[in-house]
């Protein structure tokens, strides 16, 4: 979920639409004018405009314009008019930044008394809608939040007027009560069906009983989308004031739109020395935090997030643009630039893949890069990282780029302090190397014997779970079943260690909990359009389930507060949204989590360590489990709650659960800028109900560099007080006797500092480590990771399906339409594996032209049009008619073109050539014809010829069928050049004298029947075509009429029987 600012027009049209229909006595009136709007005009389409007097004022979301002197009050259209002409694409100075002015509203001007002023707000919470009233509104209202009366709303209940009423409006005089009430009443049901998060009008003048909103601000819930669109309209998300949007931005948000992976990009300082380009939500946070943290803030170029596995195409997308803005020009003093690949340790994401898409984008713009002394750093990690980091080293001696690689050895940000050269890259530190204490069985929220069904199609993470569970040597796999509604009950094949085993499949929730009752989790990989129906489905089960995790990101908040009502209500575990999951090493994993078995072993979470940890990051609890694995005896248990705003499951709860399992030591939480929930954290130490060492943290520390609101990765990472900063909540957490470190660069060494504190203990006594277990690798990754290889069962040479776009002889199906090369360079590629020549190109759709069709009397049509008449289908009927074609029909073609080209090649003259064929009793094939003759020549003959006369380099196989064509003739007028012969002459011609092809390469060309290829597909066209036209005439069953049948029948034992008789 993600909060959005709109337009205070935007605002009011929604209220404005909305009210219409329900008999409100205000409609209101207001109009959005731009730099494009045509004020001259605009009373023609508003006539109010000059009937009455106005208000105009800016909307950019600029707050306190009021005081700030960016309003005009009580004045007629032309003042208005000159009041916004003069500010109109000029700069000014609000909210303590400069910029420029360039969307006004203007509206009705409500003449009023300051008594009839008062202030109303709703803004959504955890439990429900919140409202704040004060009956005393306008500019001096003053300390809302200590004045109002408020009233929350339980989230799925809707106030009466009474209570409403009751709750807030005690204030008012009784007349206004009843009017103020119903607004109230209305407003809440436009907030709660359009998905506002946030609506304050002050003031709302309450005048002859009828309420007028005159300044309104809002925020909306950008992912209800996909269920507002249409009561939305148009609505704009505009950036914050003193932030002009850019284009870049603007393209990457339509590339994240498009695609079910996460594109995010916010420009900072174009300026900047210092760039990113990270993966993973959490950890594009902690990268900035760290620049900042390093007192590099004000260089700081870009914040922004590639994650979610994008395909290559977008990752190249999403590189090339960052690459443009930071190569624009050179720093201004002539410094280096810095641009940091950076991430987390991925749990699904191919490392390799994305990075292809990376290096693509640097090859292209290794110029540029030189130009303005890039250095570039890489640090990642994850499934397939090993491959993408050496095609990063690879990738540095190609362009002879200063790329400097490093993995999951290396800590996170230790980059960044390397980039910017504040110290020198020095070898990673050993693991700790801890083996396991002993722990007690059966605790925490699974154990061994907790089994899960998985809701989507998700194989992989399926498969992720069962090879988690073989390394954690379970007695039988957590995954009991797949649900998956789109499909009738079957199974699937899944692997077990080294064994296939086949896991059931059902099309319904309830067939799966009734024939699988050990059941108890439910991993949700619904999308974020059914995540909430599914999710309330397996909630009503919750006589069974009694843990649901939902991983969707991008699910409406409104859905998410229900679930969490609901879920608590049925006493029920929510994990979710937003998040990768959890795991409890040695006895259950949520989907992806932990990533690939190498990250696990390398985790050490195939068996149970001392720390509990809860993030809101699902990339950066991989993280957690690397730096904690390095720093301690490894994970007990670790959850990502997820990045929204109202996580189900939120850091207390689970660090109140840790604090009562016996095996869990110590615990680290890693939070985020955005919320207010580390606050009960606090107090939870400070009473005793925590009383184990915490190790926290709160990324976001950046935020305080920048002039305007960021919104960062995940949906919840949004400041809205000085109290949900991060370093607010850093300070508060220390305060309250957490183990804080100075930044996220320094959290390894602090986690490892308590730890060893357990050591000195006692508390922690680490055993012998036990053998990593081993499983087998699936067939295609080890083929990836380039392990094994087999031979394949057959070789393909024309097209590749595989990478991100088709391709046709390696050109990009793009490209074939973005060049024109049309069909017959379609075929050149797919036929001849080349290129050919545009005239080429052009020829062979001539010749497909020409042979098409040749009316309904030749035999294939005839073929075609008898069975399309028998009932049969197209395919059947197109089959009947080229089964016809061979040496008799249209085959002629292949031996043509050989026999031509073989006489040419001997050289022979075209006469000698025709009486060794007569001689030898031959036909030659691509002479004569039944209608035409050299009185009567052959159109299509004429085309063919005038065509390679003009284009080809060399005709000389043509020449030579000419000069046979002048010697038969001569004998009979029809003995001439047909098309067929033309055809494969000229074919010949253009293999040879193109420049494309070898002498060999043009032989073999003709051998495997590229001519006759030539004919069936241009004829294939023709006898659709008779099949359509017998269909659409609706032609009945075709029998052979007798009178044309010649029957010759001979009585049994007749001399001549069996040998034809007479004609």
């Amino acid at each position: 979920m993600s909060a959005k600012a709109i337009r205070e027009y935007d605002g009011k049209r929604l209220l404005t639409e909305f009210l219409s229909t329900r008999g409100a006595s205000w409609t209101g009136r207001q109009v959005l004018i731009t730099p494009e709007t045509d004020l001259e005009a605009l009373p023609g389409t508003y006539p109010w405009l000059k009937e009455c007097k106005l208000v105009a004022k800016p909307d950019q979301l600029i707050k306190r314009r009021g005081k700030g002197g960016l309003i005009t009050l009580n004045c007629d259209w032309d003042a208005a008019k000159a009041w916004i002409k003069e500010r109109m694409e000029k700069e000014v100075e609000a909210d303590n930044v400069k910029a420029e002015l360039n969307r006004f509203l203007v509206e009705p001007f409500l003449p009023h008394e300051q008594k009839e002023e008062v202030y109303i707000c709703i803004q959504s919470t955890r439990e429900g809608e919140e409202f704040l009233f004060h009956h005393e509104g306008g500019v001096d209202v003053g300390d809302v939040d200590a004045k109002a009366k408020r009233m929350v709303n339980p989230i799925g209940a809707t106030p009466t007027e009474e209570e409403l009423t009751a709750a807030l409006l005690t204030e008012l005089t009784p007349d206004a009560q009843a009017p103020v009430a119903k607004f109230i009443s209305q407003l809440f049901q436009m907030f709660t069906q359009y998905h506002f998060v946030y609506l304050e009008i002050n003031p709302l003048v309450v005048k002859e009983n009828v309420c007028f909103p005159l300044d309104m601000a809002a925020k909306i819930d950008e992912t209800a989308h996909f269920e507002c669109e249409k009561v939305w309209g148009d609505l704009e998300f505009p950036a914050p004031f003193g932030r002009a949007p850019h284009p870049e931005e603007a393209f990457i948000h339509g590339l994240d739109a498009k695609t079910g992976a996460s594109l995010k990009l916010t420009i900072l300082n174009p300026k900047g020395r210092v760039w990113l380009m990270v993966a993973g939500g959490g950890a594009s946070v902690i990268y900035a935090d760290t620049v900042t943290d390093l007192g590099f803030g004000k260089e700081l170029a870009n914040y922004g997030e590639y994650s979610g596995a994008p395909n290559e195409t977008l990752t190249y997308e999403y590189a090339k643009t960052v690459l443009k803005l930071m190569t624009n020009e050179p720093d201004a003093e002539g410094r280096e630039k810095v641009l940091i690949i950076g991430g987390g340790i991925a749990n699904f994401t191919d490392v390799a893949a994305t990075f292809k898409g990376i290096v693509r984008a640097l090859t292209e713009f290794r110029d540029r890069l030189t130009a303005v002394k890039a250095k570039i750093w890489v640090r990642r990690a994850g499934p397939n990282w090993q491959e993408g980091l050496k095609l990063m080293k690879q990738t540095a001696l190609n362009l002879d780029l200063p790329i400097r690689v490093h993995g999951p050895e290396t800590h996170m940000t230790a980059v960044v302090s390397y980039a910017l050269g504040l110290s020198e890259p020095k070898p990673a530190a050993a693991a700790a190397g801890y083996g396991p204490s002993k722990q007690e069985a059966n605790q925490g929220m699974f154990t061994n014997q907790t089994r899960a069904i998985i809701y989507g199609m998700q194989l992989q993470a399926v498969q992720q779970m069962m090879d988690f569970d073989y390394l954690c040597k379970r007695d039988k796999p957590s995954v009991a079943a797949i649900v998956f509604p789109f499909s009738g009950d079957h199974s699937q094949r899944v692997y077990w260690g080294g064994k296939e085993v086949m896991l059931p499949c059902y099309s319904k929730l309830e067939t799966a909990l009734r024939t699988h009752p050990d059941v108890s989790v439910m991993v949700n990989f619904a999308s974020y359009r059914s995540a909430f129906a599914s999710t309330m489905e397996a909630l009503s089960h919750s006589g069974q389930i009694k843990t649901v995790a939902v991983i969707a990101e991008g699910v409406p908040e409104r859905q998410t507060r229900m679930l969490i009502k609901e879920a608590e209500r049925r006493c029920v575990n929510f994990i979710g949204p937003a998040t990768v999951g959890g795991l409890q090493p040695g006895a259950f994993r949520i989907g992806n989590t932990g990533g690939a078995i190498e990250n696990i072993v390398a985790c050490k979470l195939y068996r149970p360590g001392s720390v509990g940890y809860v993030s809101k990051s699902g990339g950066m609890s991989n993280e957690l489990n690397n730096i904690i694995s390095r720093n301690t005896d490894g994970v007990a248990e670790g959850l990502a709650i997820g990045g929204d705003r109202y996580p189900g499951t939120r850091f207390l709860d689970v660090l109140l659960r840790y604090e009562q399992n016996p095996n869990i030591k110590m615990l680290v939480l890693l939070g985020e800028v955005g919320g207010t929930d580390e606050y009960d954290v606090c107090e939870a130490i400070k009473t005793g109900k925590i009383t184990k060492p915490l190790v926290a943290w709160c990324v976001g520390t950046c935020a305080k560099c920048f002039s305007f609101e960021v919104q960062f990765g995940h949906a919840g990472a949004l400041a809205r007080s000085q109290m949900e900063t991060a370093h607010a909540k850093n300070e508060a957490m220390a305060e309250a006797g957490a183990h804080v470190p100075s930044s996220f660069d320094t959290f390894g060494d602090k986690i490892n500092e308590v730890f060893q504190k357990l050591l000195d203990e006692k508390v922690v006594c680490p055993e012998e480590e036990p053998e990593p277990p081993q499983v087998p690798m699936d067939y295609s990754w080890a083929k990836k990771l380039g392990l094994i290889r087999k031979p394949a069962a057959f070789l393909s040479s024309i097209v590749d399906e595989r990478g991100e776009e088709l391709t046709y002889a390696g050109m990009p199906i793009s490209k074939v339409f973005e060049e024109d090369i049309g069909i017959g360079g379609v075929l050149s590629l797919l036929w001849f594996r080349r290129r050919l020549p545009a005239y080429a190109a052009k020829f062979i759709e001539i010749v497909l032209m020409v042979t098409a069709d040749h009316g309904p009397a030749v035999s294939g049509a005839h073929n075609t049009i008898v069975t399309a008449r028998a009932g049969k289908d197209l395919v059947s009927s197109l089959v009947s008619g080229l089964l016809t074609i061979g040496p008799r029909f249209g085959g002629a073609l292949d031996e043509a073109a050989t026999m031509f080209a073989n006489a040419f090649d001997t050289g022979v003259s075209a006469e000698s050539f025709v009486n060794n064929m007569k001689k030898e009793n031959k036909l030659i094939m691509g002479i004569g014809h039944k209608l035409k003759s050299i009185h009567n020549p052959d159109k299509r003959v004429t085309i063919v010829k005038d065509f390679a006369k003009k284009h080809f380099p060399s005709t000389e196989i043509l020449d030579f069928a000419l000069a046979v064509e002048q010697v038969t003739t001569k004998k009979k007028a029809n003995l001439i050049l047909n098309v067929d012969g033309c055809i494969a002459c000229a074919f010949v011609d253009l293999l040879r004298s193109c420049g494309h092809f070898t002498r060999q390469e043009a032989d073999e060309s003709i051998a495997h029947g590229t001519l006759n290829g030539l004919f069936v597909m241009g004829r294939t066209a023709g006898f659709i075509g008779h099949f359509l036209d017998q269909k659409r005439l609706k032609q009945g069953l075709y029998r052979h009429p007798v009178d044309d049948i010649n029957y010759i029948v001979e009585e049994a034992g007749s001399p001549t029987a069996g040998f034809g008789g007479s004609a």
